[in-house]
């Protein structure tokens, strides 16, 4: 790991045993636990140079959040799209992108509004909402939009 990539790697800490791991923003695979071997919730924060490696080349689908800190509906959903990382640990990816600070992504998106959550499966958008949903619509959004792109994650690398 290049001291460019251990930067842009976030810490997630494993909900099985509790330990401290290093999480790349970008790599091939799922993510798992250097001491029990579970799979981790995978959360990046992305970014205009890192979009294309933490995303479209993801062999996991990846729930894109593109947010603003100064966005209320944005903090209100932000608990609910972390819940759906931790739930589907080894199966979707989450990458969240601060509009204020990427406005490439933005702009290649067309994003006028936010939050904006993108899905990504097989390196293109596969699907879109915008606005603050209750969990159990965003839940039941991910599910049928996962489902249309023919894509849970299952048959990503289990490296």
């Amino acid at each position: 790991m290049t001291s460019t990539q251990r930067a842009a790697a976030a810490v997630a800490t494993c909900p099985s045993c509790g330990t401290r791991n290093r999480v790349p923003v970008a790599r091939r695979g799922r993510v798992r636990c250097a001491s029990c071997h579970a799979f981790l919730p995978w959360i990046v924060d992305a970014d205009d140079a890192t979009f294309d490696d933490a995303v479209v080349h993801s062999s996991l689908p990846v729930l894109v959040d593109v947010w603003a800190p100064w966005c209320g509906p944005c903090r209100a959903i932000a608990p609910v799209v972390e819940q759906l990382a931790r739930e589907r640990a080894g199966e979707l990816k989450v990458a969240k992108v601060n509009a204020d600070v990427s406005p490439q992504v933005s702009a290649r998106h067309g994003v006028t509004g936010i939050p904006t959550l993108l899905l990504y499966a097989n390196g293109a958008e596969a699907a879109r909402t915008v606005g603050a949903v209750p969990a159990p619509q965003l839940r039941s959004w991910l599910d049928a939009s996962l489902a249309a792109a023919g894509s849970t994650g299952a048959a990503a690398d289990a490296r």
